[in-house]
């Protein structure tokens, strides 16, 4: 019997897996190919440095994972290749408090002063319109 024949063993280790594989299954992307483009965007730092997809991950490690205007610093404690319901993914990594207060600041100022570009959506209407040209004439 050939090799390429044979059932393909699982490869990954107790100890470690592949970076894009436990955030996906971490859920902090739908994808994993969302996952791998973020990485290669610099938007997912490990002990504050660049790194590729296929890093191997260990218990322990830090992350820096930055998704819009947020950004989680986290610390790895269970390793899963698995994406399992929400809670399941929670307990893969606990969040340093400093990162929370962060976040929840952001969302406080977000709350506060809202970007006015947001409310816009779509074309403006025949209204709308005319009472830009009435503000552009002063």
């Amino acid at each position: 019997m050939s090799r390429r024949n044979t059932p393909v063993e699982d490869q990954d280790d107790d100890d470690r897996c592949r970076i894009d594989k436990w955030l996906w299954a971490a859920r902090f992307f739908k994808t994993r190919s969302l996952t791998a483009h973020a990485i290669d965007a610099g938007k997912v730092r490990w002990h504050e440095e660049r790194i590729k997809p296929a890093k191997e991950l260990k218990i322990g490690d830090r992350l820096i994972v930055t998704i819009g205007d947020y950004e989680w610093d986290i610390e790895v404690k269970v390793l899963e290749t698995r994406r399992g319901s929400a809670t399941i993914a929670q307990t893969l990594y606990q969040e340093t408090p400093e990162s929370v207060e962060k976040r929840a600041l952001r969302v406080l100022q977000r709350k506060l002063a809202h970007e006015p570009a947001h409310a816009i959506q779509g074309r403006p209407t025949k209204r709308d319109r005319r009472d830009l040209e009435r503000w552009k004439r002063g």
